[in-house]
C-alpha cells in the first residue's frame, strides 16, 4: 500500500533517516517511492495500515501519514488517479461520517476555490454524514505550489494527492521537553526537538542502554529515556550535573517528566579517564554532543606540565572525594576527541549499536573538517543543520559565519574487531 507522509517545516535533511531509523525501530518494512528536501511530502510504500500507525507514532519530524488515494499534477489527473488507485476501497467508507479538507503548500486558494476542489469528488460513494467536528475519516487535497507563488500570482498548484488520514505523530512532544518549560538548563543544552530527533535515529527503546560522555545538563538521556531507554551519562564538570541537587540538577530533569525509572545513572568523568570497561558491548548507542565553539572550550583532565605543578596533582589525592573539588583541566583536540570517541563506540557498543553525535562542518579558520572513520564503525547517515550568515555582537559588529553542526551516525559491525 501507498501512503504519504507529511512533515514539519523543519530539519529538511533530517527527515529521511528519522523515517527509516523508527522503520528499523519498529520492524516495519518500509519503501520510499519519492522524496525531495524540497517538498514536505514524502511517498512511502508499507505492508498495511497497522504498520503505517507504528512507524508514525513517535516520528518527531512528520506531522501526519495518509493513505494515499491518488495523485496528479493537475486536477484532472488526480481524479482519474483515485478511480485507478482506490476504487477497492470505497465501499469500506461507504456508510461513515467523513470531511474534506485542503492543505496548500506554498500556496492558497479563495474560499470559493477550495469548495469548488472538495465538491469536484462528488463521485465518491459516500453515504454517511459530513462532520466537521470528530468525523470516523478526514480526507485530504494536498497541494504543492511552485516557491514564492502568491506574489508571482501563480494560479494553480504543480501536484496534487488525495489522502485518507491515518494517524498523527507525536510532534507536540517537542513542547513538553521545550527548554524554557525545563527546570535546569546550561547555555549548552541541546534544543529539545532536535534531542528528540537524535534519540529517535540512534535507535533509542525500551531495553536499551544509552550513554551519553559529555552528559551537561542530560538533554540526549532525558530524551532517550522518554522512548522507554535506560540513560547514563558522565561529564568531567560534576556540578554541571549536581546543579543544587534538588529540582534545579540533572535528576530533577528527569523527576520532572517522571521519567526518574529510566534514569541508570550519571558520574564525573572525561573520555580518556573512564571507568568504563572496554572490549566488551555495553551500550546500545552513544548520543552526545561534545563541547566546541565560542560558548564552551573541549578541555580533559590533567595538567599542562606535571613537573612544574606538583601541587596540582598532590591536591587531587588528598582533596579527590571532596563534593566541592574541582580538578584541574588541559585543553584537548577537538580532532583526537573525534578520534578517541570512536575508539571508545567500538569498544563499548553492542554489536549493530549506534554513535551519533554532533560536530562542526568547519573550524574557526573556515578549514573544512573531515568526516571521522574508524574500521569497527560504518557511516548510517551525515545530517547537516544549516546555518546562515549572521552578525555576531561583537565590537564594530564583525560578520562571521556559524559553522553548520552535522549530527553524524555510526553504526558498529557485527561482528568482533
Amino acid at each position: 500500500m501507498d501512503f504519504l507522509i507529511k512533515f514539519a517545516q523543519a530539519h529538511q535533511s533530517f527527515r529521511l533517516a528519522e523515517i527509516q531509523a523508527l522503520a528499523v525501530v519498529e520492524g516495519v518494512d518500509l519503501t520510499v517511492v519519492e522524496y525531495s528536501h524540497e517538498s514536505p511530502f514524502c511517498l512511502v510504500r508499507l505492508p498495511s495500515v497497522e504498520e503505517a500507525q507504528r512507524l508514525i507514532r513517535r516520528s518527531i519530524l512528520a506531522q501526519s501519514i495518509q493513505e494515499l488515494w491518488g495523485t496528479g499534477n493537475t486536477l484532472e489527473r488526480l481524479h482519474q488517479s483515485v478511480e485507478e488507485r482506490s476504487r477497492y476501497l470505497w465501499p469500506r467508507y461507504k456508510d461513515a461520517s467523513f470531511k474534506f479538507e485542503i492543505d496548500s503548500f506554498q500556496g492558497a486558494n479563495s474560499g470559493s476555490r477550495r469548495l469548488s476542489i472538495i465538491n469536484s469528488f462528488h463521485y465518491l460513494p459516500f453515504e454517511g454524514p459530513i462532520r466537521l467536528n470528530t468525523p470516523d475519516n478526514v480526507f485530504t487535497v494536498f497541494e504543492l505550489w511552485p516557491w514564492n507563488s502568491v506574489p508571482l500570482g501563480v494560479k494553480d498548484p504543480d501536484m496534487f494527492h488525495l489522502g485518507r488520514f491515518v494517524a498523527a505523530s507525536s510532534r507536540d512532544v517537542v513542547l513538553k521537553f521545550d527548554l524554557k518549560k525545563r527546570e535546569y538548563i546550561s547555555t549548552t543544552s541541546m534544543d529539545s526537538e532536535l534531542s528528540l530527533i537524535t534519540a529517535n535515529i540512534a535507535l533509542a527503546a525500551p531495553g536499551k542502554l544509552f550513554y551519553d560522555p559529555f552528559v551537561g545538563t542530560g538533554s540526549f538521556p532525558v530524551a532517550c529515556a522518554h522512548f522507554g531507554a535506560v540513560g547514563w551519562g558522565s561529564d568531567i564538570d560534576g556540578r554541571s550535573m549536581r546543579g543544587d541537587g534538588d529540582r534545579k540538577s540533572l535528576r530533577g530533569n528527569f523527576q520532572q517528566y517522571d521519567l526518574s525509572s529510566c534514569l541508570g545513572d550519571v558520574f564525573s568523568a572525561d573520555l580518556t579517564n573512564t571507568p568504563i570497561r572496554r572490549g566488551k558491548g555495553i551500550w546500545d548507542g552513544i548520543v552526545c554532543d561534545p563541547p566546541y565553539g565560542v560558548r564552551e572550550g573541549l578541555r580533559v583532565l590533567g595538567v599542562r606540565d606535571p613537573e612544574k605543578t606538583p601541587w596540582l596533582i598532590k591536591q587531587g589525592f588528598t582533596n579527590g572525594l571532596l563534593p566541592d573539588f574541582v580538578p584541574p583541566k588541559k585543553p584537548y583536540s577537538f580532532l583526537a576527541m573525534l578520534r578517541d570517541i570512536l575508539t571508545f563506540a567500538a569498544e563499548t557498543l553492542v554489536d549493530d549499536g549506534r554513535l551519533s553525535f554532533w560536530m562542526p562542518t568547519a573550524n574557526d579558520q573556515d578549514q573544512e573538517i573531515p568526516v571521522p572513520t574508524h574500521p569497527c564503525l560504518e557511516i548510517v547517515v551525515i545530517c547537516v543543520q544549516v546555518f546562515n550568515k549572521c552578525k555576531w555582537p561583537l565590537p564594530a559588529l564583525l560578520l562571521a559565519t556559524a559553522h553548520s553542526p552535522q549530527l553524524l551516525l555510526l553504526n558498529r559491525f557485527a561482528s568482533s574487531h
